[in-house]
């Protein structure tokens, strides 16, 4: 069973989560919050696998309680929900280590299936999403953001693995990176568990960040 925590400031939103979810098979709603603080407390003693952060809270907002989230050992991945697919929280939330996003009016099928996809370390990115990024690494007129991150870190990496990466920073899917290389699509799969490990990354959307913050990817490639 998928476990998953909803944190969200409306409680017909909550509250509609919570039946979608319910009638799933697999996945359990543990619990409810109202507020940031409250979703970083109960997951403390919850343990979910999974929760789905509002970014516009009280008392503490989605990002601040992302990042407090994730900074503790065995944390949970975080499904960001959001009212537009452009919101201007995309890239605060991405280098908070939100593993994904979900428009708040998807559908139940595309709800339950966003909760699989990130429980199982994937990212759940749209294209839109990665075009936000592009335009933010833009915007700032330089590749890498202060961030700590270097070049030099990649050097780690096979080659074969550096343009797994690259791939990966373009939000391809396993399927169509295999595609591309003409390789398996386990092949990819292992790659991909490579690249996060020797890289210390938690999954998918770290990857595409660090992708950009290291110059590995730029804007306009």
């Amino acid at each position: 069973m998928i476990r998953v925590l909803i944190a969200d400031d409306q409680g017909m939103v909550r509250t509609g989560f919570t039946t979608f979810l319910s009638a799933q098979p697999d996945i359990e709603v543990v619990g409810e919050a109202g507020d940031g603080r409250e979703a970083v407390e109960r997951a403390a003693v919850l343990r979910p696998d999974v929760v789905l952060m509002d970014v516009r809270m009280p008392v503490m907002n989605g990002l601040e309680a992302t990042k407090e989230l994730l900074s503790r050992e065995a944390s949970p991945k975080v499904l960001i929900l959001t009212t537009f697919d452009l919101d201007d929280y995309v890239y605060a939330a991405l280098r908070a280590g939100a593993s994904g996003f979900l428009l708040k009016d998807a559908s139940a099928a595309q709800l339950a299936e966003a909760v699989r996809v990130v429980a199982a370390g994937e990212a759940l990115i749209s294209p839109a999403i990665i075009k936000r990024l592009i335009h933010e690494f833009a915007r700032l007129g330089e590749a890498r953001p202060p961030s700590g991150r270097r070049p030099e870190e990649l050097a780690g990496l096979t080659e074969r693995e550096t343009e797994v990466l690259t791939l990966v920073a373009q939000a391809l899917s396993n399927q169509e990176i295999a595609r591309k290389l003409y390789v398996a699509e386990q092949t990819v799969k292992t790659h991909v568990g490579r690249v996060l490990t020797k890289l210390g990354l938690r999954d998918r959307a770290q990857a595409i960040v660090f992708a950009y913050e290291t110059g590995l990817v730029r804007p306009g490639n």
